[in-house]
């Protein structure tokens, strides 16, 4: 039995409003405020045009809006919204909200050149990531992955600098050639089914079973989505982190790496279909092959001083958790895999942003730097140290509930040896974040970052930092996202209904199983 269809053109609508807004950020260059509050009203518009899709979505109906019909026979552009791709859409897109406020006080408070450009090309990588979550096909996805690719291009070589630069052709030479793999499998997978729609069940379970053709053909969907970073092909995304930290948000939480992992789990779920996976073996295969990634980003991540870099090898061990969990192709390690997506994204942005809001306020980029940090930026390092342990898997933070599901389905697949990875793949967790908390909270602030006065000691950096003492605003711009993203960590486990989180979850794995 299948979904019933409803054509609506929300989608369409919902990819419009960062397109059209990135037309009039560039027509309002030279009006700081105007250019700024088109980012917040389109980004205020597609959150709400993608939640209103959620309550159809969630009761089993399936959401058409197709742009070209027959571009090659039985290949369409244009979008189909099921209940894992709109889980992605609102991830994303709530996000967007967040991080945009968060660019205003962070871009002018540093004074960052090239402003227009900046946003222009984040709205631009919004259109890239919301295309790959409502895609309704292999050839629609692959056109809007390589989108995100290039919008983000400039924003990871922003300064302009030698390093930037660098980072950024590192960045293009990862991706782009990621891309040639995709492209090909793509071809491939048509040439086998004569079709590249999405199904729960899987397109390729229609055809007799070439154990050697289809393992070769997972090979290279998997090299297709080095977006996801997994070792060895992850040290462009460290490498990137000389962008400015907003950008490192969205590479991390919102969009690019991502968007690489929601690729893996369509090509697992909806291009193989889990009950043929089962049949190759490449379900075992996979999550062993993640779980090295879990372990070995997590063991550089210690070795790190620089605080964006640690966050930025803490995010590929994190990904390879969904990687893992749906490669385990049980109802509980999928359900945990989909879940840790926007999960991950709530905790990870909250890390950045924190790391940015430090850059603001002192200048400090290194760990071995930031002693007694804690003490004068309460709010940013209680809202860090939340992401942190929700991170770990500590509860009451949605880290808890994601990492519940994958302990869960390792179980169900009766590999003990699988649950044993994700405890110590959380332990390490542990490892790298807990001597940040320690020095931010329990070291002594250093005597010649102390201005010796008649009346009380008056720190150098503070809350808000004294460049913004006399633009409240800017601050607010800063510290609000912080708040709200550390606080949502806590509801969506407490509330995990919220946003149609967990409906949009258990209607995914009910589709998948045939229910």
């Amino acid at each position: 039995m299948t979904d019933p269809v409803i054509e609506s053109l929300k989608p369409a609508w919902a990819l419009l409003c960062p397109a059209l807004s990135s037309i009039l950020i560039l027509l309002s260059g030279r009006r700081p405020n105007l250019r700024e509050t088109w980012t917040i009203l389109a980004s205020l518009l597609q959150f709400i045009l993608v939640l209103s899709m959620a309550p159809w979505v969630t009761q089993g109906y399936i959401i058409e809006s197709y742009l070209f019909r027959d571009i090659l026979p039985q290949v369409h552009f244009g979008f189909r919204v099921d209940a894992f791709g709109l889980l992605f859409a609102l991830t994303a897109s709530f996000l967007w909200i967040l991080v945009s406020l968060y660019s205003i006080g962070y871009m002018r408070a540093l004074k960052e050149h090239a402003q227009t450009r900046y946003y222009f090309c984040f709205a631009l990588a919004i259109l890239g990531a919301m295309g790959v979550a409502l895609s309704g096909n292999l050839v629609t996805l692959f056109v809007f992955y390589e989108i995100l690719t290039i919008s983000t291009y400039p924003l990871v070589a922003h300064e302009q600098s030698q390093e930037a630069l660098f980072a950024g052709r590192k960045y293009l030479a990862y991706l782009l050639t990621s891309g040639v793999f995709l492209l090909a499998a793509i071809a491939w997978t048509y040439s086998l089914v004569g079709t590249t729609d999405f199904s729960p069940k899987g397109i390729l379970n229609s055809i007799p079973l070439l154990h050697s053709t289809l393992s070769i053909l997972f090979v290279l969907f998997i090299l297709g989505f080095m977006k996801a970073a997994y070792i060895p092909f992850h040290s462009w995304l460290p490498t990137a982190m000389v962008a400015p930290t907003p950008v490192s948000a969205l590479l991390h939480a919102v969009a690019v790496v991502k968007a690489g992992v929601f690729g893996i789990v369509r090509v697992v779920c909806y291009v193989y279909g889990i009950d043929l996976l089962k049949q190759l073996g490449l379900g075992t295969l996979l999550s062993s092959f993640a779980a090295i990634t879990m372990i070995g980003a997590s063991l550089f991540a210690i070795a790190q001083d620089n605080l964006k870099r640690r966050l930025a090898y803490s995010t590929i061990s994190q990904l390879s958790f969904i990687i893992f969990g749906v490669g385990l192709l049980t109802p509980m390690g999928i359900t945990g895999a989909m879940i840790h997506i926007p999960f991950h994204g709530l905790m990870k942005i909250t890390l950045f942003l924190c790391a940015g809001a430090i850059l603001v306020a002192s200048g400090k980029t290194e760990i071995s730097e930031m002693a007694g940090i804690g003490r004068v930026m309460p709010l940013t390092m209680i809202a860090f140290t939340i992401g942190a342990l929700g991170m770990c898997g500590a509860p009451p933070i949605a880290g808890f509930i994601s990492k519940w599901y994958l302990s869960l389905g390792a179980i169900q697949s009766g590999y003990w040896v699988f649950l044993a990875l994700i405890l110590i793949a959380s332990l390490l967790d542990v490892v790298y974040f807990y001597p940040i908390i320690r020095t931010a909270f329990f070291e002594k602030i250093p005597k010649n970052e102390v201005l010796e006065e008649k009346e009380p000691k008056v720190q150098l950096f503070s809350e808000p930092p004294p460049s913004l003492e006399r633009e409240q605003p800017l601050f607010v711009f800063l510290i609000i996202p912080i708040g709200m993203t550390a606080i949502l960590s806590i509801l969506v486990c407490l509330f995990p209904n919220l946003f149609y989180i967990y409906p949009l979850i258990q209607r995914a794995i009910q589709n998948l199983s045939g229910g």
